[in-house]
């Protein structure tokens, strides 16, 4: 084939250049989508316009699959448009696959399309597919991806004469000059703090053509917000955002042999039950066909009235809550590593040696837990399937926030109502892995409610208790929460919390000993489960947490 290139300037249009930046401009949107999603707030803040511009443009790519090696422009161009439009998702994608057309259709009106230069191509293309989104949208805003597109279109014929990276790099920086400016041109945006998220989008298949046709990639800040008011962020946490759709749910259907004056009619009745209308004519199929666009709370009616006009086809409805739920989990999240993991928190230097030879990730709490170290941890354990037992040392409202930071589409998190370590470690001795997770943790459970236990700790204040009253110093012995012990020294509150523990039975008792506590009570102990409970096991351990003197635990 004839050279594309002359000294900078494209003299032939060569097809390939659209394959290449079809497929340049799919890394971009892939690279971009966290971004652009982040960005979406209008119409509605559902997040996923850099997912369905992602989609579609990854559609127009894969159209040209079946395309031989010697396809013409035109051919090529029709063939993204047409897979484009087939394929769209959003508003957002169907304004895109309206640029993809004015390209195609641009390449099919050149009159000698041997001599069609990329110049030519790219000003015609980018002005019909400006023109096609303008009409196929109800009621086009400045300061969106339209305001965009016509930027585009009119630097490329202001610097048509020009080179055609010259052009490109043109286009693309007016492009993201007027993104920059459409905060001041819609006040959804300048309340939220952000710029167009399809303008965003279109700024990336700007930049994808600048870095096919020079080979230099253009820089981009990190469009994460912006700053108006002398650097006070435009958009704090609890402000809400007054603009958008009210609407409930996402609508799009293919609709075939509907005449000009029904789709108008279709255009109306769908501005008075939704927003967002967009309604955009499609050939691909070989007859007449349009692909139907609205946000709407009747999604029932929104399709009965394209079936009153023709055929319907490929209808597909998305609910916004739901679609918010699901993109609180991070999908761009890697696959763990491992499949199961237990999160211990303790407290003391034996009780990490038992637990962590115990098979637990442990987490340490010697001088409190905040919930972001648990969030870490249980990242940290890169696990499908982790297993927490935070043994009273964070309240159930952060353990909520926890759950909420760290379940996700790959990783499951199952908190066990444990409210000590000996319960713990009772959860962890049936732990088995290669039990399926729904059983094991199951079994967990249910080990750790089948055990009561208690604690003995000193009083640092005088209180009235169940027990009576106690003084500065006393000895408590508790079960659970509840003061039923008082003692003025360890060996008699330690022997009469186990008394009182095993009144009801047991099979064993489990004592962790803390740094505080003296061996003559633990003596005691021993010599008592010798004296009056033969038949009970008894196991020791020295786990030294600080806040305790003694935990027991009864199974």
């Amino acid at each position: 084939m004839e050279s594309v290139f002359d000294g900078g300037r494209i003299r032939m249009m060569n097809p390939q250049l659209l394959r290449d930046w079809a497929h340049t401009a799919v890394d971009g949107l892939e690279t971009l989508r966290g971004e652009i999603n982040d960005l979406n707030v209008f119409p509605i803040p559902d997040s996923d316009t850099g997912s369905n511009m992602l989609f579609t443009m990854q559609a127009a790519a894969d159209g040209l699959a079946t395309l031989s090696e010697d396809a013409s422009t035109p051919q090529v161009a029709r063939a993204m448009a047409d897979a484009a439009i087939a394929q769209a998702r959003g508003n957002s994608g169907i304004i895109l696959s309206q640029v993809l057309i004015g390209l195609a259709d641009a390449a099919e009106l050149m009159p000698d399309q041997t001599q069609v230069t990329f110049n030519q191509l790219w000003a015609a293309g980018l002005r019909l597919g400006s023109l096609a989104a303008m009409r196929a949208v109800s009621e086009p805003r400045e300061g969106t991806v339209l305001t965009l597109i016509r930027t585009a279109a009119e630097t490329a014929a202001a610097h048509v004469s020009e080179s055609a990276g010259d052009l490109a790099r043109a286009v693309a920086d007016d492009c993201a000059d007027a993104l920059e400016r459409t905060p001041e041109q819609m006040p959804e945006l300048a309340e939220a703090g952000v710029v167009d998220a399809g303008g965003r989008g279109f700024l990336a298949l700007a930049d994808a053509m600048v870095a096919v046709l020079t080979g230099v990639a253009q820089r981009r800040r990190r469009y994460r917000g912006i700053l108006i008011g002398g650097g006070v962020p435009g958009h704090q946490g609890n402000d809400a955002c007054t603009g958008g759709s009210d609407m409930d749910f996402e609508v799009m259907y293919f609709l075939d042999g509907a005449a000009g004056d029904q789709v108008g009619s279709l255009r109306q009745v769908l501005n008075e039950i939704g927003d967002s209308v967009v309604i955009v004519g499609d050939s691909s199929t070989g007859g007449e066909r349009f692909s139907v666009h609205v946000h709407t709370s009747d999604p029932g009616r929104a399709v009965e009235e394209g079936a009153a006009r023709g055929p319907v086809a490929e209808v597909r409805i998305s609910c916004f809550a739901l679609d918010a739920i699901r993109a609180q989990t991070d999908t761009a999240e890697p696959p763990p590593r491992h499949k199961r993991a237990v999160v211990a928190v303790v407290t003391g230097e034996g009780a990490d040696e038992l637990f962590t030879e115990a098979g637990a990730a442990v987490l340490r709490a010697d001088a409190g837990l905040a919930p972001e170290a648990l969030t870490e941890a249980i990242r940290g354990t890169d696990s499908a399937h982790v297993v927490v037992m935070a043994n009273g040392k964070l309240s159930s409202q952060d353990l909520v926030t926890v759950t909420a930071a760290t379940r996700s589409a790959q990783r499951s998190v199952v908190f066990l109502p444990t409210s000590s370590m000996v319960q713990c470690l009772s959860a962890l001795a049936v732990h088995d892995p290669t039990e399926a997770p729904d059983p094991d943790t199951y079994a967990m459970a249910e080990a750790a409610a089948g055990t009561r236990w208690g604690s003995l700790v000193r009083a640092d204040s005088r209180i009235m208790t169940l027990a009576g009253t106690c003084e500065v110093g006393d000895v408590l012995g508790m079960i659970g929460s509840d003061v039923l012990v008082i003692a003025p020294d360890q060996t008699g509150a330690a022997t009469a919390l186990v008394d009182l523990m095993l009144a009801t039975g047991g099979e064993m008792v489990t004592v962790m000993a803390g740094s505080g506590v003296d061996d003559a009570a633990l003596d005691a102990l021993a010599e008592q489960m010798r004296r009056s409970y033969a038949g009970v096991e008894l196991a020791i351990y020295r786990t030294g947490q600080p806040d305790q003197l003694l935990q027991v635990g009864v199974e």
